[in-house]
């Protein structure tokens, strides 16, 4: 063989060595990357949380920072748009963490017993809004009077408040303008507070009562006008007449909680920007129910005397909300559009309407979604029963079998961990003492047009880490209706364009 000819042959070899490591290592490169991309993408589908972040649920975390911040952001607030009110979280249990809560007899003390008793509480509200979508009404025509005895005997110790809400905002009432704490609702239509000379009865609240007296622009509103006659749908009950001729209203709820008193018109304040001439509401002269020390409700309804209604000029029949994952921090309600906002990024959902109860704002929930898998739930499902969006509700109720399904899908997930003992409402409970890193998976819920909500972590789970529970309950039935609740909406900008018809959610909304 030439030398020429040995040259080429090693050449040769070497170039084919060259080339089989240039392979193997770009294989091995290609491997690495693509087994990288599942852990990462393995990773996107879980929330992973260091065990003392479950400490700091807004239900059981009275620390002195998170109480003294609570009640101090109540009134300044985080929000630098001054076209904003402040949302707070009312804590139910600490009984010095904030002046809005129950009186400390009746507050339970232990982790567990306070769970129990949130979750009675919720579970009264849902009973109230499935009752409104069944067959029979049994309060159209309540109207308790001075010598109602079975009124007047409602237990202060029943255990059995009136959960209409867990997150208040103030609202200035008169001229001049007297700060008030109002729960706010978007599951009701009427607005109401605790007026002087409360004829019959008022319960205790943070603020002095609101005296229309002081007020140079509040003035009842006649028996025979039109707006009287607007109360009924507002409330579901007759309005009646008071000497000479003032219009009288009543709403009852759930619990059998209840206002009567006053249909009048008064002047209030949102923020310093927005003063609302002629506002209609509630001047409660009796009043009974645990409302903790809030002066009365906010009404977000759809109904012609809601807030989103009576302001519609003004508003266009727009706003928004963002509720705080904790007590150490503050969400927002704003009315109008927000020019913060990027609509033309935002998917928006239709807002849809169920004749039994035209004021609750309806979704059409399509699918779920667990660690990334989406579940084998038949549309059909949620279609038999309608879902709601609700601010006063806390646990997410879903149909029996779409429930059924989530929960095998997450214990799956879960299952390095152990269960515990369960709740009277929740069925999935972990005790979590014993990890200081813990993997959750995501729950996403899906909507018609393509809209996702990505549940925030908090939204996840409740409870103490020693019963920590799957924040979703199951409905009796598939055709009662489905709820989301507010535990699930935290941290999330919820904007409903109500003229629209149209709702969406923005992901981080408390931080913008």
């Amino acid at each position: 063989m030439s030398m020429f000819c040995a040259l080429r042959l090693f050449l040769l070899s070497r170039s084919i060595t060259l080339l089989l490591l240039c392979i193997i290592c770009c294989s091995t490169s290609e491997i690495s990357t693509h087994e990288n991309e599942k852990v990462m993408s393995k990773e996107s589908h879980f929330h992973v949380m260091k065990g003392s972040s479950l400490l700091k649920d807004a239900l059981f975390d009275c620390s002195s920072t998170a109480a003294s911040s609570s009640s101090t952001t109540s009134m300044q607030g985080a929000q630098s748009d001054k076209s904003s009110m402040k949302i707070v979280h009312r804590q139910h249990h600490c009984s010095n963490s904030h002046q809005l809560n129950q009186n400390e007899e009746n507050i339970p003390k232990s982790d567990g017993k306070i769970l129990e008793n949130y979750l009675l509480q919720d579970q009264i509200r849902v009973n109230y809004i499935q009752s409104k979508f069944s067959k029979s009404e049994n309060n159209s025509e309540y109207f308790p009077s001075r010598k109602d005895s079975k009124v007047s005997s409602i237990p202060a110790k029943s255990g059995i408040p009136l959960s209409i809400g867990n997150y208040y905002v103030n609202v200035g009432f008169g001229t001049p303008k007297k700060d008030l704490s109002l729960i706010f609702d978007t599951g009701s239509d009427f607005t109401w507070i605790q007026c002087k000379p409360c004829v019959v009865s008022c319960h205790e609240q943070e603020q002095p009562v609101f005296d229309p007296s002081e007020s140079k622009t509040y003035s009842n509103i006649s028996c025979n006008s039109s707006e009287c006659a607007q109360l009924r749908s507002a409330t579901s009950i007759t309005p009646k007449c008071s000497s000479p001729s003032t219009c009288v209203y009543g709403i009852q709820y759930g619990d059998q909680s209840y206002s009567v008193g006053y249909f009048g018109s008064e002047t209030i304040t949102l923020t310093s920007r927005d003063v609302i001439p002629n506002f209609r509401f509630g001047c409660g002269q009796n009043n009974r129910g645990l409302f903790g020390k809030t002066a009365g409700l906010l009404g977000l309804g759809r109904d012609r005397l809601s807030l989103i209604s009576q302001t519609a000029k003004k508003y266009r029949q727009v706003f928004s909300y963002c509720l705080p994952s904790s007590v150490s921090s503050t969400g927002y309600l704003k009315l109008g559009n927000d020019k913060r906002d990027k609509i033309s990024s935002t998917k928006f959902t239709p807002l849809l309407t169920n004749s039994k109860d035209p004021s609750f704002y309806f979704l059409d929930m399509t699918s779920i979604t667990v660690g990334g898998t989406k579940l084998a739930i038949p549309a059909s499902v949620f279609a038999s029963s309608g879902t709601i969006i609700d601010s006063g509700t806390v646990i997410s109720r879903l149909p029996s079998s779409a429930y059924a399904a989530l929960r095998s899908s997450f214990r799956s997930f879960m299952s390095q961990y152990p269960l515990t003992t369960p709740t009277r409402l929740l069925d999935t409970c972990y005790n979590l003492t014993s990890y200081d890193v813990v993997s959750v998976p995501k729950i996403i819920l899906n909507f018609r047009g393509g809209v996702d909500l990505d549940v925030n972590f908090y939204g996840l789970l409740v409870g103490p880490i020693d019963q920590i529970c799957l924040a979703f309950a199951g409905n009796q039935d598939d055709t009662d209706v489905a709820i989301l609740g507010n535990r699930q909406q935290q941290t999330i900008k919820v904007i409903y364009n109500v003229a629209g018809k149209k709702l969406g959610f923005i992901p981080g909304g408390c931080s913008s």
